[in-house]
């Protein structure tokens, strides 16, 4: 498996990124679809609408967030896009996007240890 990196969906884009993965359900503010340098827009494995609101961003709800997260990618209907992303990590580098401010507790820190583990 190749490394699974992190970054924030504004900042540049890089050679060494690999296949960029933006893994939010929202299209990020400000960015615009044309300028954006991604590869993948996999909504499919973000978590639900019900679910990043009840979490808000909120560090005392994190804990809770990471638990309702990993069972939802464990769900049937998000096991489609999670094996294709299992596929691009074992072809090269791969980097999941997403657009939150918090770069230790947002869904893609949560989706990166999912596939880690469960590969």
């Amino acid at each position: 498996m190749a490394p699974i990196a992190l970054k924030r969906v504004y900042e540049p884009a890089e050679p060494e990124d690999g296949t960029r993965v933006l893994v939010d359900r929202l299209w990020p503010r400000g960015l615009r679809k044309d300028k954006a340098d991604i590869d993948l827009w996999a909504k499919d494995v973000a978590p639900s609408t019900a679910l990043r609101r009840w979490f808000g961003h909120r560090p005392e709800r994190w804990q809770e967030f990471e638990k309702r997260y990993r069972a939802e990618l464990a769900a049937p209907e998000a096991q489609t896009q999670v094996e294709a992303l299992r596929a691009m990590t074992r072809k090269g580098r791969v980097t999941l996007l997403y657009a939150a401010h918090d770069e230790s507790m947002n869904n893609a820190v949560v989706l990166r240890d999912y596939l880690r583990k469960r590969h």
